[in-house]
């Protein structure tokens, strides 16, 4: 369908299912999909699992909008902006799920908006602030790999909402990994200078790592009735795949305390592989993500009830 401007296009009431993240013409993003939870399935514990990835996404797509007019280039505030409205349709399914599943009957912008600090259950690594481009493309690189893993993983769950979400996820996360791996062997592959940046951003993103293998309570059972996936297990595919793109640019992957190295034996596990611990799922987070929340509900706490 052709459109003589973009405005058109944006506006467009016909055809829009393909652009539920602009929340252009879709009030719901769940409509026409079967949301029954399957049988034997925890309703809580589903609920709990799809905002731990609806946050994931929320919280990193909002740091990659924070890249828009800073990025080096036209060409890459765009890509960055195509990847941040990725995930930022991943997360509009995820916490929608997420209301329908716990029977709270809380919209995504309920979840969004409407919660504290300690209540979002992101991992870390979404939340950091990065100190420049290279550190974006660290920080983006190891969670991209992580997703990826995750996704591809999750195509195969038993509830067909997160399945759905899961197949779809796969094909643009494979974007978002191969654009951060490009960067990075150009970086690393580069100047002395952009070098030592992506060696500045692996060693901040390094300790944040290990969280996106321990296994939470949640995690665990709903692993065992084959609607989620066990972190632990991403753990290989991750250190493969993030050696294999490092060792093209020329780079190591950071130490940091309690996180092996990628040289060690395949499938070898961390200290904190399968640990159920205090971390970001549990809503334990850095000094940046009360920052980041003040930015992204500033809009909605100061005109509650507004809508746009």
């Amino acid at each position: 369908m052709g459109f003589d401007t973009a405005y058109e296009a944006i506006s467009e009431e016909a055809d829009t299912g393909h652009r539920w993240a602009f929340g252009t013409g879709c009030t719901d993003p769940l409509a026409g999909v079967d949301t029954t939870v399957p049988d034997g399935v925890d309703c809580a514990d589903l609920g709990a699992y799809c905002l731990m990835l609806g946050d994931d996404a929320l919280i990193m797509s909002h740091r990659l909008q924070q890249w828009l007019a800073s990025a080096p280039e036209l060409e890459e505030e765009t890509a960055l902006a195509n990847i941040a409205l990725d995930l930022l349709g991943q997360a509009r399914l995820l916490l929608s799920r997420a209301g329908t599943a716990d029977g709270s009957g809380r919209s995504e912008d309920d979840y969004a908006y409407g919660r504290g600090e300690r209540e979002f259950r992101n991992v870390r690594l979404a939340e950091m602030a990065d100190a420049d481009f290279g550190g974006l493309i660290a920080r983006l690189l190891v969670f991209s790999t992580w997703r990826l893993a995750l996704l591809s993983r999750l195509r195969a769950s038993r509830d067909p909402v997160l399945a759905a979400v899961a197949a779809q996820g796969v094909r643009e996360v494979t974007y978002h990994r191969d654009y951060a791996a490009r960067w990075a062997i150009r970086l690393g592959d580069g100047t002395d200078h952009s070098r030592e940046r992506m060696r500045a951003g692996l060693a901040a993103a390094a300790p944040y790592a290990a969280e996106l293998f321990e296994r939470t309570h949640v995690e665990r059972r709903l692993a065992a009735a084959g609607v989620a996936v066990d972190p632990p297990g991403l753990r290989s595919e991750f250190d493969e795949v993030l050696g294999t793109v490092l060792g093209e640019a020329g780079l190591e992957w950071a130490d940091a305390p309690g996180l092996p190295g990628l040289g060690r034996a395949p499938g070898g596990t961390s200290a904190q592989a399968g640990s159920i611990g205090q971390a970001g799922r549990d809503g334990i987070h850095t000094e940046s993500m009360g920052y980041l929340l003040a930015e992204l509900q500033s809009v909605a706490r100061a005109m509650p009830g507004a809508t746009w």
